[in-house]
Order: C-alpha cells, then structure tokens, then sequence
C-alpha cells in the first residue's frame, strides 16, 4: 500500500515539475502565438525524461521569436504551411503533413506561417529533461 502511495506522489510530483516548465516552453513564441500543451508525461522507459506534445497556432503572417531547444524537438504541420530555418540551414517550407526533428541544442532562427491570409498550426512533441525546460530564447 505505501508503495503505491509514494509512486502516486512521485507522479504528482513529476507532473508538477512539468507544469512548471510551461511558461518557459512558451516563453520562446510571441504574445500572439497559441501554444496549447496536450500532454506532459514523465517517461518511465527513460527515467529523468519528460514528453510533452503541444500544438502552436499561427495567425495569418504570425513568426515565433528565434529559440532554442535543450531537448529532442519532432514537429509536423498539421494546417497551412511554416516556413522553418534550424542552426542556419536552408529556410524549409513544410505543408500539411510534413515534418522535422531538432536535436538538443538546436536554434531554430525562423519559424512562422507562409501565409499572410490563412492560419497555420504545428503539433510539436519534445523531449527533455524533467526540470529542464524545452524551449529557451536565443540571447540577442
């Protein structure tokens, strides 16, 4: 019985921490964007992890602040079109369906809708650490 009771408060706990990190995940996107956590989970397979999935809606001509991420970043376009650049590489244009990964560490200088008259909207998922955040701002 006290096992379960302390795995239940483990989880609470983790779960907490994970909610502390909201605001410095969002922190990374401008006052407009709508950054929407789905799920936060601590990741029993790979302890001291946490998933979380998100989506991120763009207004017509909407861009995102240039961040970083300190964890494991897979995004894919689920409406409209982003145009995404990551670590100076080339400026991609990703449609509906289309995704990308970026490793820990990555700086992602552009990310923003390629439409000036529709929304767009990605559903990110990341990994990190469980008190680490996932998204930081790039120091200008």
């Amino acid at each position: 019985m006290m096992d379960a009771t302390l795995r239940r408060a483990a989880l609470c706990a983790s779960l907490a921490a994970g909610v502390a990190l909201l605001p410095a995940a969002a922190r990374a996107h401008d006052a407009g964007d709508n950054v929407h956590t789905v799920l936060q989970q601590a990741v029993p397979e790979a302890p001291g992890k946490l998933a979380v999935v998100a989506t991120v809606d763009y207004a017509p001509g909407q861009a995102s602040e240039a961040h970083r991420h300190l964890g494991s970043v897979f995004a894919v376009v689920s409406k409209g079109e982003v145009l995404s650049q990551v670590n100076g590489g080339p400026l991609h244009r990703f449609r509906a369906g289309e995704g990308w990964y970026e490793a820990p560490g990555s700086r992602h200088t552009v990310s923003r809708n390629a439409s000036a008259t529709e929304p767009a909207q990605l559903v990110v998922f990341g990994l990190t650490g469980e008190h680490v955040p996932l998204t930081s701002p790039i120091d200008k």
